[in-house]
């Protein structure tokens, strides 16, 4: 789990706009820093299956999110993939 501080490093550092934090940019980048932190957290505690289904739904939701910013704008889309650090498909 994110601190707020946490949070709001990340908003202010992919927000589209000054009072942004919603958009798909900035949902993608957290889900990415969560997912991050919980597969820290599996890799130590591998039979934790209850957060191994969360980490299931946040990967789901980000590609969602991630499908939505490729439809709406691929420019946009392109560069958060590369500011997160995804690959590609």
């Amino acid at each position: 789990m994110l601190s707020t501080e946490e949070k709001q490093k990340l908003i202010k550092e992919h927000k589209l706009h000054a009072q942004d934090t919603g958009s798909p940019d900035v949902q993608i980048a957290i889900l990415s820093e969560e997912i991050k932190r919980l597969l820290l957290h599996l890799k130590k505690n591998h039979k934790d299956n209850h957060s191994r289904r969360g980490l299931l739904k946040m990967v789901v939701k980000r590609k969602k999110l991630l499908a939505v910013l490729k439809n709406e704008d691929e420019k946009r889309y392109s560069s958060i993939v590369k500011k997160v650090g995804l690959k590609k498909k």
